[in-house]
C-alpha cells in the first residue's frame, strides 16, 4: 500500500513532545514496556489511551514488525482495550478500521525512513512527529473520515494525493 509523505522533518527525539510535559511512558525503555504491557493486558485506564498513546503503541510494534503485522496487533489490541475500558465498539464509537490502518501505515513508513538506534528512540520520534497531529488524516481524505460509519467498519483508501513535501 502506498502512503503519502510522512511527518515534517525528523524532529529531535530527545526533546519532549511540543506543548506537553514529559509523557511518562517515554521516560525510559522500562516505562515504555510497562505501558505497552498494561495496554495489552486490558488494564490501561481509558483516560490514558490518548492520541499520543496510540502513536507510541503503533511505533512500538512497527519498530520490528512489517505493516500487516503492526496493523493486526493494533486492531486486536484496540478492540481488546476498548472492551476492557468500557468503550463500546459501535458504528459511531470505539474502534475505527480506516484510522487504524492509516496510522499503522504512516507510522511504519516514518520509522522505516529513519535511522533509530532503539525502540525508545523510534517511539519518541514518532510521538514528536505525530503525537499532536490527530487530524493528519484530514489532509488525505476529502470527507470526514473520522465520523464516516463505513470508514469505521472497513478500510477506505485516501482519496487525496498530496504533492511531495
Amino acid at each position: 500500500m502506498h502512503m503519502h509523505p510522512n511527518a515534517p522533518e525528523n524532529r529531535d527525539s530527545s526533546k519532549p513532545v511540543a506543548n506537553h510535559e514529559t509523557v511518562a511512558f517515554l521516560e525510559s525503555e522500562a516505562a515504555l514496556q510497562q505501558f505497552v504491557e498494561t495496554w495489552k493486558a486490558g488494564k490501561l485506564p481509558k483516560s490514558a489511551w490518548t492520541h499520543a498513546a496510540h502513536v507510541a503503541t503503533a511505533a512500538y510494534f512497527a519498530f520490528d514488525h512489517a505493516f500487516e503485522a503492526t496493523f493486526a496487533i493494533m486492531k486486536a489490541g484496540i478492540l481488546h482495550h476498548n472492551t476492557s475500558a468500557g468503550t463500546p465498539n459501535t458504528e459511531d464509537n470505539g474502534y475505527h478500521e480506516t484510522l487504524t490502518r492509516f496510522w499503522s501505515t504512516e507510522i511504519g513508513a516514518f520509522l522505516r525512513a529513519g535511522r533509530f538506534s532503539s525502540r525508545l528512540e523510534a517511539v519518541r520520534a514518532s510521538v514528536n512527529a505525530f503525537g499532536e497531529d490527530r487530524d493528519r488524516c484530514r489532509r488525505f481524505y476529502s470527507f470526514d473520515v473520522v465520523r464516516d460509519r463505513r470508514a469505521r467498519r472497513e478500510w477506505i483508501a485516501p482519496d487525496r494525493e498530496l504533492a511531495a513535501e
